[in-house]
């Protein structure tokens, strides 16, 4: 008598939609594990719109929202022969009146785009300090009195990383899980009292 219940749950188990249908039952994933896409879930490897719906505020991020002007100015220099600065600057205050911030500042920078396959957003724009040191106001020039050093802001990220449909074995072609991390993206410069003198 026993046995009766496990037959019928069996018996059950057999007729249920969910055992006969692959796409009702999802990919084998535990409890805080990511899920696994397939490729054909997946429209050409990007990450699933729900996904990304929820990262719908990364357009107010400064890290993503420069990204297209940055990439629109590359594009004028390369067409106009010139390259952006990469050395520290002599600051000259006539020049710089009408300069964006990063340009006035005594610990000046750029930003340069890092593009990431595996990260959504792919994308994001980096500050990169010009200086070692800082630009004395009086000289316009740079000074070994002070460092530059980045300012930081964390970032949620959706990370990609090839899976198994399986749940176990090697990873199948195709197939990736996200999961969220925080990330710190340099967002820009200043300047600070040398950690020795």
């Amino acid at each position: 008598m026993m046995l009766l219940p496990g037959l019928l749950f069996l018996t059950w188990l057999h007729t249920c939609p969910a055992h006969h249908n692959p796409s009702l039952r999802g990919h084998p994933h535990t409890h805080g594990t990511p899920r696994c896409y397939s490729a054909e879930e997946l429209p050409l490897g990007q990450a699933p719109p729900h996904l990304l719906a929820r990262g719908a505020k990364w357009g107010q991020a400064l890290p993503v929202a420069l990204v297209s002007s940055l990439e629109a100015a590359g594009h004028k220099r390369k067409y106009e022969g010139s390259s952006a600065a990469t050395q520290c600057p002599v600051l000259r205050p006539e020049e710089l009146l009408e300069a964006d911030t990063h340009q006035r500042s005594i610990s000046p920078w750029r930003y340069r785009v890092d593009t990431d396959g595996d990260r959504y957003p792919q994308k994001l724009a980096f500050a990169e300090c010009l200086c070692g040191g800082c630009i004395d106001a009086r000289t316009g020039r740079e000074t070994a009195a002070l460092n530059s050093v980045h300012l930081l802001q964390s970032l949620l990220v959706l990370r990609r990383q090839p899976c198994s449909i399986h749940g176990v074995g090697p990873p199948t072609p195709g197939a990736f899980a996200f999961r969220a991390e925080f990330i710190r993206v340099p967002v820009g410069c200043t300047c600070v009292l040398p950690r020795s003198v």
